[in-house]
């Protein structure tokens, strides 16, 4: 009987300490590749594989799909299953994932045309471009709410607290969605950052919760394009991060008006967008600071 992978595996290793090498075992997060296939009716193609962590694959796949336009709402979705089916190596039975439309044929894929390959390490490259998500229908998100600032530095550690696998590994990313108060609703991991929020929206999207306009999300790397245009598709306002944002991600949050913070440690913080979301009480603003060089 095929046997689910897990998200952990122990490995045998030498570890070199005070000056002698010592033999012991230690967990390591694992990776392994994800089909997944689109079907409607008797059409039926894959669309993309990624190397990811198993666990939350149906989460995965409805993610990645709603975050590229092709699943509007949880009403064009018939189902989603393994392909037990096929004649796959036992060890492969759990690695294809087949989506299945509640229409009957296949929708017009535009960007998507090519079969292409998603990496842990990569997302979906090459389709990044503002002006895609503006023909896709998304608009600037409404300043309906603010979070107050002494929030946000107890993001972090409520997040890290809470990675179970990263703590037996130090190989995951996480994806964090919480409330505007600063309560920790559900966390992915995965060994692919966009893998990680593609489960959190993923989950959101089979739970009914779609979309998430009222919550904000804090990852435990840095803000990429990818990942600010999965957080627009799932309407969030706020998105943190402990480390850096690129260029075209700061862009991006200023033209939908997504609020982005980012090197998110501690006390300080940086705001790259969207500052109007972030309610300060009677703390003055400090002068700019002159760039060095």
């Amino acid at each position: 009987m095929a046997v689910r992978p897990g998200s952990k595996a122990n490995v045998d290793l030498w570890t070199w300490e005070k000056a002698r090498l010592v033999r012991r075992s230690d967990s390591v997060a694992v990776e392994e590749p994800l089909e997944i296939r689109l079907r409607a009716g008797s059409e039926e193609r894959i669309v993309a594989i990624t190397m990811r962590t198993p666990g939350s694959d149906f989460e995965l796949a409805a993610g990645f799909l709603y975050g590229e336009g092709i699943l509007r709402d949880l009403h064009s979705l018939r189902s989603i299953s393994y392909c037990l089916d096929r004649e796959r190596a036992e060890e492969q039975l759990f690695n294809v994932v087949t989506v299945d439309l509640a229409g009957d044929h296949l929708p017009e894929f535009g960007g998507l045309e090519r079969h292409f390959l998603t990496t842990s390490a990569c997302g979906v490259c090459g389709r990044a471009s503002l002006e895609t998500l503006r023909d896709r229908g998304c608009r600037p998100l409404p300043f309906a709410w603010t979070i107050p600032l002494n929030i946000l530095p107890l993001l972090p550690e409520r997040l890290g607290s809470r990675q179970g696998v990263f703590r037996a590994t130090g190989g995951l990313h996480a994806a964090g969605l919480f409330t505007k108060e600063g309560e920790l609703v559900a966390l992915r991991e995965d060994v692919g950052r966009h893998n990680a929020m593609d489960k959190l929206i993923g989950w959101a999207l089979l739970q009914g919760h779609l979309p998430l306009s009222d919550h904000l999300v804090l990852v435990s790397g840095r803000a990429s394009y990818e990942l600010l245009q999965k957080a627009l598709a799932a309407e969030l306002a706020v998105f943190c991060a402990v480390s850096a944002p690129s260029s075209l991600a700061v862009r991006l949050a200023k033209e939908f008006g997504i609020t982005l913070v980012g090197f998110l440690r501690g006390e300080r913080f940086n705001i790259y967008g969207g500052r109007e979301r972030i309610a300060i009480a009677d703390e003055p603003c400090l002068p700019r600071t002159p760039k060095s060089g």
